[in-house]
């Protein structure tokens, strides 16, 4: 299928060539007729997205300081590339379109193969022949409305959201600011909520259309004389401003045209320094609209369809996009006369030269439009081939996930490829233009969204599985039992049942190497600080303190179900520090966190181990600190002997009454690269994991007891791995 994609560092719009998935557990997979360009939020993006550096730094000053923090801690090369990486990644625009459903997921019902939907959604509407969409953002069309109508359903519901914000009652005033797309859309609204309503904007064609479509308008040099004849001289009872505009004009405006204790709703990006005296002496009431409605940005209901209940929440983002097809049926609200753009998918860059100006055609709707046959069969999942494949290398790699990690981390070290040895085969992701995107940036034979294709390909003898935590586990066997090297991404099982399984496919498949990214323990200052401590001969004492910054609980590294939480998904890597230093497994452990107030998810904790040579380790991992402080400090005591590791980027030591230090002041070198060297090597040479499989095996087994000593506020002995 085709899709739009824009890079985020030069602005580029591309339409690639992307497999289409089938729809996962409450979604469904829509095929699109038309999607709606937003020429405010899709236009703000984009002229985002074409600056340059130094334009992207002027008007983002949030993330520069985030960018100067980061480099403090963690060296100014490591932080360039991060960043680089991170702009090098594709946005998906799109977020109100229409079609036909294709195919339905599970746990999904009232929707079947072919029935006419409006769908909404960031990330999930986007310009696409096919979209995966949430059953909660999908709205069964009526026959009178047509796709071209439903595409705007989406951008319908933010106003649709805006205008309940206020309130309004039958026969109140409302002044619309603004009457762009979304203005002329809410000024309708208005109108059939009952409302005497007037708009205003500064374009003379804008106003005209608005009277075209029923409503009151006039410009906005006259509106000060048209108010008091309008309102009686009370003023208007709500204002909402869909004007997108970076100066103070618009919201000093509605407070001077706003009645005493009136309403205003900020539905466009306007300016927000509110003028304290106007507001103060007039009471008014100041709120700004969130989107589509509630919902918006909830996981638990765009992503696990948990709708609210109706009696609680009467208006989601799900219902007013459902409210708003309705009023198009009855024919309440227009939208038709809004459409100026009718452009093919494959000429989509055109449709952003115009929302940018740079075609000079004046632009209102500006709809994509899609090929869409006869209703048939679902598409079927096949790969896309880039180019010709390569002949067969010691490693033939296949990689599963392209997301922030792989993008960022992972992927650009495979661009030392070790001697040749290394071919890139095929690299899958459910969201396959993030899959397309990462094929073409890295070299990628070929890109799909079945991760089962890619386990089973007899020509792929070596995988990386880097998608969310929950399915690390099952791939893991699977990879195992095809015989296929594995280098899986932490953690390697979210629970005990998960990781009998891999440990028996792994007794069963003793060939393949089983490998987890445990990388710390491959980092330079890693391999002196254990060269230090070997001469030791005595027990250590190990302090390994985490800031490990502030994750919200909604997040799905927090899920118990997906990403584990933070003892299992990521404390796990300070567990095999602690055990790479000993060279000894941990036989009991004990955990204590601090209250979580709402605010955190056991992720604020202490944990106590001891291990079977006598060594004793605390690790403190918290996410109630500053980001502007080291992320990581271990220290380790033993026979006389001190070692202090500061985010593997300082090393300083203390012997016979003498201090050493080593620093590395361009980079925080984690050994990411030298822990995937170390697998393939393993691979090329014929020998063992890099990491034994006790050990590997151990750290899970740790982290899953810390998580039981935490809910049973007891100290848990650990099993050992061939006990399970």
């Amino acid at each position: 299928m085709k899709q739009l994609l824009q890079n985020m560092r030069n602005g580029k719009i591309e339409i690639k060539d992307i497999p289409v998935t089938q729809p996962s557990k409450g979604f469904v997979l829509v095929q699109t007729a038309y999607s709606l360009v937003s020429a405010g939020t899709e236009r703000t993006m984009a002229d985002f997205a074409g600056k340059s550096l130094v334009e992207k730094a002027a008007s983002r000053p949030d993330l520069v300081k985030m960018v100067v923090e980061k480099a403090r801690r963690e060296g100014i090369v490591s932080t360039f590339e991060s960043a680089m990486n991170r702009l090098d990644l594709p946005m998906y625009p799109g977020y109100s379109s229409a079609g036909r459903v294709a195919a339905v997921g599970a746990d999904v019902s009232g929707f079947q193969v072919g029935d006419r939907v409006a769908c909404g959604g960031g990330n999930y509407a986007v310009h696409a022949e096919y979209a995966t969409v949430p059953k909660n953002l999908l709205v069964k069309l009526p026959d009178n409305v047509s796709y071209e109508e439903a595409a705007f359903a989406t951008l319908g519901a933010v106003g649709m959201h805006g205008f309940r914000l206020a309130s309004p009652q039958l026969n109140e005033t409302v002044l619309v600011i603004g009457l762009g797309l979304l203005g002329l859309m809410t000024i309708q609204i208005a109108k059939a909520a009952g409302c005497k309503v007037m708009g205003i904007d500064i374009s003379n064609d804008r106003v005209e259309l608005a009277r075209q479509l029923g409503c009151q308008a006039c410009p906005r040099d006259e509106i000060e004389s048209a108010v008091m004849a309008f309102t009686r001289g009370r003023g208007f009872d709500h204002i909402l401003i869909c004007a997108g505009s970076k100066d103070n004009d618009t919201i000093e405006l509605a407070a001077e045209l706003c009645r005493d204790r009136g309403t205003v709703i900020a539905i466009g990006a306007v300016g927000l320094e509110i003028p304290r005296k106007p507001f103060y002496n007039k009471e008014i009431s100041f709120r700004v609209s969130r989107s589509y409605g509630p919902g918006r940005y909830d996981p638990e209901y765009e992503e696990k369809g948990q709708d609210y209940p109706i009696g609680f929440v009467r208006w989601t983002e799900g219902r007013n996009m459902e409210g708003f097809i309705d009023l198009l049926s009855a024919n309440l609200i227009q939208v038709a006369p809004l459409i100026t753009h009718r452009i093919p998918i494959e000429q989509g860059e055109r449709a952003y030269d115009l929302i940018k100006g740079k075609i000079d055609e004046p632009c209102l709707g500006v709809l994509l439009e899609y090929p869409l046959p006869e209703a048939g069969s679902a598409p079927q999942q096949t790969p896309v081939q880039l180019k010709k494949s390569a002949p067969p290398a010691a490693v033939n790699l296949g990689v599963i996930g392209a997301g922030n990690y792989a993008n960022a981390t992972f992927l650009p070290i495979l661009k030392s490829n070790t001697e040749g040895s290394l071919r890139l085969i095929s690299i899958v992701s459910k969201n396959g233009a993030s899959a397309r995107e990462a094929a073409d940036k890295f070299g990628f034979e070929k890109v799909d969204v079945s991760a089962e294709a890619l386990l089973s390909d007899p020509e792929i003898n070596a995988v990386t599985i880097l998608n969310r935590h929950n399915l690390h586990s099952p791939m893991t066997v699977t990879a195992l039992q095809n015989q296929k090297h594995v280098y899986c991404e932490k953690p390697l099982a979210l629970d005990v049942d998960s990781l009998r399984n891999v440990i028996q496919a792994q007794r069963e498949n003793p060939d393949p190497i089983l490998m987890v990214g445990y990388n710390r323990r491959f980092s330079p200052l890693a391999q002196k600080l254990k060269d230090f401590l070997s001469e030791c001969g005595e027990p250590l004492a190990m302090h390994y303190t985490v800031n490990a910054g502030y994750i919200p609980p909604a997040h799905w590294v927090q899920d118990s179900e997906i990403g584990g939480g933070r003892i299992i998904g990521e404390c796990c890597h300070m567990i095999d520090f602690l055990i790479f230093l000993t060279g000894a497994l941990p036989d009991q452990v004990s955990a204590v966190a601090l209250p979580n107030n709402g605010i955190y998810r056991d992720d604020n904790v202490s944990l106590q181990l001891k291990f079977q040579d006598g060594s004793i380790g605390t690790i403190n991992y918290l996410a109630n600190g500053d980001k502007a402080y080291p992320k990581e400090r271990i220290e380790v005591f033993s026979s006389g002997n001190i070692a202090v590791l500061n985010d593997f980027r300082s090393l300083e030591t203390w012997k016979h009454g003498s201090r050493s230090q080593t620093k590395s002041s361009m980079r925080t070198d984690k050994g990411h690269s030298a822990s995937w060297q170390a697998f393939v090597q393993s691979i090329l040479n014929g020998g063992a994991a890099p990491i034994p499989a006790d050990q590997l095996f151990a750290v899970s087994l740790t982290s899953l007891a810390a998580l039981e000593s935490l809910r049973s506020n007891d100290l848990v002995k650990i099993p050992q791995w061939d006990e399970i």
